[in-house]
C-alpha cells in the first residue's frame, strides 16, 4: 500500500512538472529583450524592455562613443556605463 501511494505521488508530480513545461518555455521567449529604436537629430536611442520593463537605454552621439543608462536594481534610477555591454540587470522579474 505505501509503494502505491508513493507511485500515486510521484505521478502527481510528474504530471504537474509536464503541464508546467508550456509555460517554462513561455517565460524563457518573453525574457527576450525588445528593442526600441529612436533616431534623433545628434544620436540613436534604443531602449532595451523585457516584459515591458525598460532596464537599460544605450544612447549612439553622431560623434564619440556609445554610452549606456542602466537601470540595475528596478527602481527606475538608471545609472550611466561606459563600455561596449550592457550590464545584466539584478532585479527580480518573475517569482514562484
Amino acid at each position: 500500500m505505501r509503494t502505491l501511494r508513493s507511485l500515486s505521488a510521484l505521478l502527481l508530480a510528474l504530471g504537474l512538472i509536464v503541464a508546467a513545461l508550456p509555460a517554462l518555455a513561455q517565460s524563457d521567449e518573453a525574457l527576450a529583450p525588445d528593442i526600441t529604436i529612436r533616431q534623433e537629430e545628434e544620436r540613436t536611442i534604443r531602449e532595451y524592455r523585457v516584459n515591458g520593463e525598460l532596464y537599460a537605454i544605450e544612447i549612439r552621439p553622431s560623434s564619440g562613443p556609445s554610452y549606456y543608462l542602466v537601470d540595475r536594481d528596478g527602481d527606475g534610477n538608471f545609472e550611466r556605463q561606459e563600455g561596449d555591454r550592457i550590464a545584466v540587470p539584478e532585479w527580480v522579474l518573475k517569482t514562484f
